[in-house]
């Protein structure tokens, strides 16, 4: 199980998209999905990744894995086919929109311990570093992947949703939660 980011060549990435884009249109039209038979074997190592819907601009899905579970080309066409119609945020992807609909890939690393002292220490680092988050209290558990940083760029606010998100308090975590942090490398459709 590798750590780092797994860099893949523009090969590797093309078909990972049109792995995503084939399970989705073949579950909607009802064809056959097949899988080709020479999968690269940097896409056959397990990794987390998530795929991320888009149409028009805004969210139609997402769903992954953050700890690796699969081989990275499985997780993804089991991913795009849980966002596109199990997300239970949204209804079930409809024909008409796959014209419009955009997917994103982020392959992830291993998360990480964040240690940190106090909620200035934490802002402090998140600030500088733009990570992907996962925040834990007891048994409630949220993350948002770093392209989340586009949209909420300020530390705090950044923080406020997740707790959100997570079912806790908005300032939950200026009280002393589990934070743990990781990169992702991102695949998006030109």
């Amino acid at each position: 199980m590798i750590t780092q980011n797994i860099n893949l060549n523009t090969e590797d990435r093309k078909l990972l998209l049109d792995l995503a884009k084939n399970a989705i249109e073949s579950k909607l039209k009802g064809h056959k999905f097949e899988i080709p038979k020479n999968i690269p074997s940097k896409l056959k190592e397990k990794r987390g990744a998530f795929v991320t819907l888009t149409i028009n601009g805004q969210l139609r899905g997402c769903i992954g894995h953050i700890l690796p579970v699969q081989e990275l080309y499985k997780d993804v066409i089991e991913n795009a086919r849980s966002a596109a119609f199990d997300d239970p945020r949204f209804p079930p992807l409809k024909k008409e929109e796959l014209p419009n609909l955009k997917i994103e890939i982020s392959i992830l690393d291993l998360p990480k311990k964040l240690e940190y002292e106090s909620p200035q220490m934490l802002i402090d680092y998140l600030n500088k570093n733009k990570p992907g988050v996962i925040l834990k209290k007891g048994p409630y558990q949220a993350t948002f992947l770093p392209q989340v940083w586009e949209e909420l760029p300020n530390p705090e606010d950044f923080l406020t949703h997740l707790c959100l998100k997570a079912g806790l308090p908005a300032d939950e975590w200026t009280y002393g939660i589990e934070i743990e942090t990781y990169k992702a490398e991102k695949i998006k459709e030109a």
